[in-house]
């Protein structure tokens, strides 16, 4: 529990950093919208430097105590399928923290409506001390038995430098739809 916790505390350090850069560059955040975690951090941190802060939540969790209303922005949606929908309409792009299964889930989503062509922007995922290693290894064995398009391996980045991250957003073209 310990390593846990100074692991924690290490990404939260940098992850500051990020926040003090979309704040530089005006980025707006667009979460899941809650109280707890990492991401409460991060959406303080935004807000803290200046940022605007979009939270999306569903009517359950916030009727369980879950939601974050200090942002700018506070949505209550009916639905976990509506609200990570809003939160792709919002979003220009999306970038993974290291996080559980909902946030695989919502990445894998985005990853996928690329390949279906219901998703233009940009995927990226912050790699802190490798902890997307083997979802990166995963996508490239994907590619490599040809379940998965070189055009669609492309649309996903893993890094751990913010500037590099922002630049692949910012030089992102999304790729052609999948023609059946």
């Amino acid at each position: 529990m310990v390593h846990a916790q100074v692991t924690a505390l290490n990404m939260l350090k940098l992850l500051m950093n990020l926040v003090k850069k979309m704040a530089d560059h005006q980025i707006e955040l667009v979460y899941g919208g809650g109280k707890y975690g990492l991401m409460r951090a991060v959406a303080d941190g935004v807000l803290e430097n200046g940022g605007i802060v979009h939270g999306i939540i569903t009517e359950e969790l916030k009727d369980r105590g879950a939601a974050y209303d200090k942002v700018q922005d506070f949505r209550v949606v009916p639905s976990m399928d509506k609200r990570k929908d809003t939160m792709m309409n919002l979003a220009d792009g999306m970038v993974a923290l290291p996080g559980s299964i909902g946030t695989l889930e919502e990445i894998s989503q985005a990853i996928s409506w690329t390949a279906i062509g219901d998703n233009a922007k940009p995927v990226a995922f912050y790699n802190y001390a490798g902890f997307y290693d083997y979802l990166d290894k995963l996508l490239k064995r994907m590619n490599q038995d040809d379940f998965l398009e070189n055009i669609y391996l492309d649309t996903v980045y893993f890094g751990t430098d913010f500037d590099k991250i922002l630049q692949f957003m910012e030089d992102y073209q999304a790729p052609a739809y999948r023609e059946y």
